[in-house]
């Protein structure tokens, strides 16, 4: 089992250990040594029948990595193993005789274009919770948040304690993550306030990193572009894998700005691109610099 969705793959492995008749044994596969292997692998139990092992970060320790894949025909028949990793080299020729030998899962985080299936994900995990979410609840919550399920599900923990859910209730009680921010950051531009690009700027210069943002705001300037560019066309979001939602946002802004006024926001943005690149002043500075030229 590997990818980095760990909650999704933590969820996988403890499907299996409940789904077993008996205790699993965990292993930190990164401090194992060679010398194990043959009573871990091959040794057998006094106290069951049959054994399952969990055995975790195996890839990160060389030696027994290089070998492991010599010891899969060994292992007992009364001995399920489940590796858990988060990016084996599938170059190695244990990867390769994993491959040929064992079931290879793989469970990666949701991407941009995942939005929809979050959503479903938060309504069916609020159910289990006996939160009740609508659909803005659920599509705010997903905005606010981001698409991390572990975030999410602690969110959710956090609602549940809410006699009722409102969008209200979610933004008093869940912090924005810098997608949401940025979100708003942008809007800002676009309405041409400047007095709040200049406080949103000051306040996430104190926890915020300037070139993740900056290229939280690039892809925002990005969106806008290919709404201005597809007119009229419903496909839009599918075909760039942007959120209906993020779309709706911005179709209002499109038609004040056309064409000119989008090739004038990404010119503002690749400016700031290249005076960062160039170390020319303070990646912040820079950042509200094209904020402001976007405002005017």
């Amino acid at each position: 089992m590997m990818g980095d969705n760990t909650f999704e793959i933590e969820r996988a492995v403890n499907v299996i250990i409940a789904g077993f008749n008996g205790g699993a044994e965990r292993i930190d596969g990164s401090t194992l040594e060679l010398k194990q292997l043959p009573d871990l692998l091959m040794g057998a139990t006094l106290f069951a029948d049959k054994r399952l092992i969990i055995i975790k970060n195996l890839s990160e320790n060389k030696d027994v990595w290089a070998t492991f894949g010599d010891w899969l025909p060994r292992i007992s028949d009364d001995t399920d193993v489940v590796l858990v990793e988060l990016k084996p080299d599938k170059r190695t020729v244990t990867y390769k005789e994993l491959k040929k030998q064992a079931r290879i899962i793989e469970i990666m985080q949701w991407s941009d274009r995942d939005t929809v299936t979050a959503e479903k994900w938060v309504l069916d995990e609020a159910k289990q919770l006996r939160v009740s979410l609508d659909t803005k609840c659920i599509q705010t919550l997903v905005r606010r948040v981001g698409l991390d399920q572990w975030q999410l599900f602690h969110a959710l923990e956090k609602l549940a304690l809410a006699d009722t859910v409102t969008v209200e209730v979610i933004e008093a009680l869940i912090d924005a993550n810098p997608a949401e921010n940025v979100f708003n950051l942008f809007d800002a531009a676009l309405r041409g306030d400047g007095r709040k690009i200049t406080e949103m700027v000051r306040t996430l210069e104190l926890t915020e990193d300037p070139y993740r943002l900056f290229a939280l705001l690039s892809s925002q300037a990005f969106q806008l572009t290919a709404v201005v560019a597809a007119g009229p066309n419903n496909d839009v979001a599918k075909d760039f894998g942007i959120h209906p939602y993020a779309v709706s946002k911005l179709v209002p802004s499109t038609r004040q700005l056309g064409r000119s006024g989008a090739r004038k926001i990404i010119r503002a943005f690749a400016k700031a691109d290249d005076d960062m690149k160039l170390s020319r002043a303070e990646p912040w500075l820079l950042i509200e610099r094209a904020l402001m030229k976007v405002a005017s």
